[in-house]
């Protein structure tokens, strides 16, 4: 006889089943089906709180410590990335902030992708080691002899994004989970960029999972959140150090939105991913386009690993491209943008282009040479239609050549 499905029971359900019914529950009070907005700061003890733990953070007790709708999302968090347990913070960076100020100490080391998001950088170049002396080294990823090479007797953490913000880098996770456990170190994986069921990092050894779920998850660019998910002895750390004594919660109302967000994820990524593949090829066969990056391109340096490693599912949303001219071409190219929005944010419902200007940041030490000349253009494409979106390209890119 089939298992029967269970909403009290995510192991019984498929992806998108798990994506409706995780983590919500009728309310009790007024019988409303789906799980309302409880916008408290504190909840009522027991008639003896003598038993209580002022740091419990299953417990409704202080919204500090956990609240209704943080549950409620943290609940189908772990369901949906094969997890034991999840940890919602207030924002993507405080997620991130949340594991390297958990599991490393003064006096440890970590390797992290030489291709990050800005705030990693920053932290694992400034402020972790000028404040709190944790030892870096930025390193390939797609160089795992590198990063074998990397390794210290004192290393703790490799940190890499599973495809690097911002120019698509893919880190082959299975291979560095290896590397990083043979060393006794924890593998962090920053998933952003591929949430499931594209990718779950657990599946290949990645002992975390971050997500800012300011994008994708939540999908609609109204709020902001953060989350990572692993194991329950890793998670309850994380919640115990950096979320109730650090104070990086995420908002109810927040947490109310991204879990509504969240149910039509199912529906919204392969949409993402299949018109970000017309996009790629679009882009690709124009030759005013100097130079791009996407998975899906037989081109790109890692596409074979994203093809073994993402499984058929597609290569993601993100595309990482440049125009065939120097100067400020870049940013007339997005001026001249109709459709598309110049902002920053991706993983939202409508398309959004941002241009990276070509200086001499230290983030930007590792870009290709294009990019370094050119500037970088990152592109997080939507839902709309993909013609719609071609369209709006090849006319921004008639404009800006026109007025060379």
């Amino acid at each position: 006889m089939a298992e029967r499905p269970d909403r009290h029971e995510p192991s019984t359900l498929a992806f998108s089943t798990q994506a409706v019914h995780t983590g919500n529950t009728a309310d009790s009070g007024s019988g409303a089906i789906r799980t309302p907005i409880i916008m408290a700061n504190s909840y009522a003890l027991p008639d003896d709180p003598s038993e209580l733990s002022w740091s419990a953070t299953d417990t409704l007790l202080y919204t500090r410590n956990s609240g209704a709708n943080q549950l409620a999302l943290q609940e189908k968090l772990a369901a949906l990335d094969g997890g034991e347990e999840a940890v919602a913070l207030a924002s993507g960076v405080a997620a991130l902030h949340a594991v390297f100020f958990t599991f490393l100490r003064s006096g440890d080391h970590a390797i992290i992708s030489d291709v990050t998001y800005d705030a990693t950088y920053r932290l694992f170049a400034e402020l972790l080691p000028q404040r709190y002396g944790v030892e870096a080294t930025f390193v390939d990823v797609s160089d795992h002899a590198a990063i074998t090479a990397a390794i210290r007797p004192n290393t703790k953490l490799i940190h890499v994004e599973a495809v690097g913000n911002p120019t698509t880098k893919v880190a082959h996770v299975a291979a560095i989970a290896q590397i990083a456990h043979d060393a006794g170190a924890l593998l962090s994986v920053d998933s952003t960029f591929t949430p499931p069921p594209l990718y779950r990092p657990l599946d290949d050894g990645a002992d975390l999972v971050v997500h800012s779920l300011t994008k994708y998850i939540n999908g609609h660019g109204d709020a902001m959140g953060g989350a990572v998910i692993g194991s329950h002895d890793l998670i309850q750390a994380i919640k115990a150090d950096a979320m109730v004594d650090v104070g990086g919660v995420i908002s109810p109302f927040n947490a109310w939105l991204i879990q509504r967000g969240s149910v039509t994820l199912p529906l919204r990524l392969p949409r993402h991913v299949e018109t970000a593949a017309k996009v790629a090829e679009f882009l690709a066969a124009d030759p005013r386009i100097s130079f791009i990056l996407y998975p899906g391109l037989a081109s790109h340096p890692q596409h074979d690993v994203a093809t073994r490693q993402f499984g058929g599912r597609g290569y993601g949303a993100m595309i990482a491209f440049t125009v065939g001219a120097g100067g400020d071409a870049h940013l007339r190219f997005a001026q001249n943008l109709r459709l598309i929005t110049v902002a920053v944010s991706l993983g939202h419902d409508e398309s959004l282009l941002v241009p990276i200007a070509n200086t001499d940041r230290k983030t930007q030490a590792f870009y290709p040479d294009a990019f370094k000349e050119r500037g970088l253009l990152r592109f997080s494409v939507g839902l709309e239609d993909p013609d719609d979106i071609i369209a709006d390209l090849a006319a921004a890119l008639d404009a800006t050549f026109g007025d060379l």
